[in-house]
């Protein structure tokens, strides 16, 4: 187009990309963006398997949980957040934006996992009285294993694009949705194709490092398994 105003090229989005990794605070806003976003991912991921534990054990819980969470996860982003603003502001908005997204996700899909479970499976630990610790490592654990890789992989990219999304609505200090709400306002469209870039590229490295990290678990637990056996 010739216009960097209005579409830049991927060599100046590649240069502004480069010239922002050179800067003292890039890797402060890239971290201080992660860890909120990590943060209300795990709240998220932890609440949500708890959550996901008791309504499949007790039924009559999930009646209670299955609406306000189908709620959650019906409710556009925008809306959460304008609610939101009402309560929270700063590094603890996209926290909590984080946590609504991954939330029902978890539930829905580790509560799917744990209701699909072997009964013959389970009937055989109860004869040959297995420890809880032991029906939790080798029967529970590997069986909902895929229900919740599946949940942290969607999970993960939902949480950081509305952690970010938040960032731009509350721009707090040190945050990449700060970065392009100023790129924004003061028309560097360089700079906010560079930032979309780093969001993008950090979205996909976190991806792969939480199903690495998931699969390692599962080989280790798939090779003790065979050690007991042998």
């Amino acid at each position: 187009m010739g216009k960097d105003l209005i579409l830049v090229s991927p060599l100046t989005c590649l240069e502004r990309l480069l010239a922002l990794m050179v800067r003292p605070d890039f890797w402060g806003i890239v971290a201080g963006s992660l860890g909120r976003i990590l943060a209300g991912f795990f709240l998220g991921l932890v609440l949500g398997i708890l959550i996901a534990a008791a309504t499949a054990r007790w039924q009559f819980l999930y009646p209670l949980f299955s609406l306000p969470m189908n709620i959650i996860r019906a409710t556009p982003v925008a809306s959460f957040a304008i609610l939101a603003l009402l309560f929270l502001s700063g590094p603890g908005f996209s926290i909590f934006i984080a946590f609504l997204m991954v939330l029902p996700l978890v539930w829905s899909n580790v509560h799917e996992g744990l209701t699909h479970l072997d009964p013959q499976l389970l009937e055989m630990a109860r004869v040959f009285r297995l420890p809880r610790s032991a029906v939790l490592k080798q029967i529970i654990f590997p069986s909902t294993l895929p229900y919740l890789l599946s949940a942290v992989r969607v999970g993960l990219g939902f949480c950081w694009k509305a952690g970010v999304a938040g960032e731009v609505i509350a721009i707090p200090a040190n945050a990449i949705g700060t970065q392009l709400y100023n790129a924004k306002v003061y028309l560097e469209t360089g700079d906010l194709f560079a930032w979309t870039a780093v969001i993008i590229l950090l979205s996909m490295a976190l991806e792969r490092c939480a199903v690495w990290l998931l699969d390692r678990g599962a080989k280790r637990l798939h090779l003790q398994k065979e050690g007991k056996g042998c």
